[in-house]
């Protein structure tokens, strides 16, 4: 299995490379992984996040690293572009590179130059050589708001090789009672439930926000829905209301913002409604699309609905930057891999929508009934604020198993 697992890494990366002729986040996959020259560590610790999105999940535990131990150096790493060059500067950490291809020589290499006291993964990301060479060093290795589902790898008889990568693994913490009793079944016991870092970020956020100026004086004490993260299927949908609620501000915050993915969505939008957020001129506009990255998760605060892009795809973003500041959050049906979606759909403070017509009458349902609405905006805001803690008992734990 190995050889498979390692041919099936090389076979990627090719992909990888003849895609980049073409494709611009290929392009950056490729071009941050060569030549990279690390820095040499007597002792570092290492978060490793797929993404900007697991960034911004470990964050919380991240930042408390940071001030409980000023002296240590702090190693980021990341897999995609996505995190790494929104985040390669962040004052957070001492170094941040791309992950090498997961190699037995890259994996030797990489953390030798680093010299890892302890590791830390955020939810995703298992890599058998980088697990394996930690294990052979005894270095301490934490997945952290880990989830696990019956129908991954590690749960069907095919999957001993990734079995393996999790007894490498010297604590899990994980989102629910789920994932504990899904690991219990193969063995693993190393296990609690701390619940996810996420709700500890996005109160933190909602709590001590950053103003921005421009956003509220465009909104204008109106009515304001945000349409964040979207895909074309996504804005296809949310631009149906344009028309339909003139009397309401509009803020499309798109997950791609090339000039041609903005231009296209432009042309779903009524002529001469819309202004973009780096060439604003215009506050009365009744649309505005964000066109740069990390602002989202500030917006909200000056929103009354949020429609949350990705349901249309492989999955949801991050609902839970919405819901707490109270937002009622709608998405698109591809929310299964997503715990807190479930949960607010549960609590009526989240809708699963399939098509325009479904949207229209949740929002007609919203806007039309305030009382409904008020109850709506409780539950949301109160889900979150409820499930806040994770970092703290990740940290509680760590303190008392590791010196540092």
């Amino acid at each position: 299995m190995l050889l498979l697992y390692n041919l099936g890494l090389r076979i990627y990366y090719l992909l990888i490379l003849l895609f980049s002729f073409f494709n611009k986040k290929a392009g950056l996959w490729i071009k941050g992984r060569q030549h990279i020259i690390y820095t040499h560590f007597e002792q570092s610790i290492w978060f490793h996040f797929a993404s900007l999105g697991e960034f911004e999940q470990g964050r919380p535990v991240l930042e408390k690293f940071r001030s409980l131990y000023p002296q240590s150096k702090i190693v980021i790493t990341f897999f995609s572009p996505s995190g790494y060059e929104i985040r390669k500067n962040t004052p957070l950490a001492d170094a941040v590179y791309y992950l090498p291809l997961d190699t037995a020589q890259n994996a030797q290499e990489f953390i030798k130059a680093i010299n890892p006291k302890l590791a830390i993964f955020t939810k995703y990301e298992y890599w058998y050589h980088y697990f394996n060479e930690l294990n052979m060093r005894g270095v301490p290795l934490y997945i952290i708001s880990g989830i696990f589902r019956p129908n991954q790898v590690f749960f069907k008889w095919y999957g001993g090789l990734h079995r393996k990568m999790l007894g490498f693994v010297s604590y899990f913490f994980v989102q629910d009672e789920q994932s504990i009793q899904l690991l219990a079944s193969i063995n693993i016991t190393n296990a609690t439930v701390s619940g996810d870092t996420r709700f500890d970020r996005v109160w933190a956020n909602a709590q001590d926000t950053k103003q921005l100026p421009v956003i509220s004086e465009f909104k204008n004490n109106q009515k304001l829905f945000i349409a964040g993260s979207t895909w074309p299927a996504d804005e296809q949908l949310a631009a149906t209301l344009v028309t339909q609620y003139p009397d309401w501000k509009f803020i499309f915050a798109p997950h791609e913002i090339s000039e041609d993915k903005i231009n296209k969505l432009i042309s779903l939008l009524p002529e001469n409604s819309t202004a973009r957020f780096s060439k604003i001129s215009n506050f009365k506009s009744q649309i505005l699309i964000i066109d740069n990255i990390g602002m989202l998760s500030s917006l909200y605060q000056y929103g009354d609905i949020a429609f949350i892009g990705g349901g249309f795809g492989a999955g949801i973003h991050n609902t839970l930057e919405a819901a707490a500041f109270g937002l009622p959050v709608i998405f698109g049906p591809n929310y299964a891999k997503f715990k807190e979606a479930k949960d607010l759909i549960e609590l009526g403070a989240g809708f699963s929508i399939a098509d325009d017509r479904e949207l229209k009458k949740i929002v007609a349902a919203l806007i039309n009934d305030e009382t409904y609405y008020n109850a709506v905006s409780k539950k949301s805001k109160s889900y979150v604020e409820e499930h806040v803690g994770a970092t703290a008992v990740i940290m509680g734990h760590v303190r008392q198993t590791v010196s540092l």
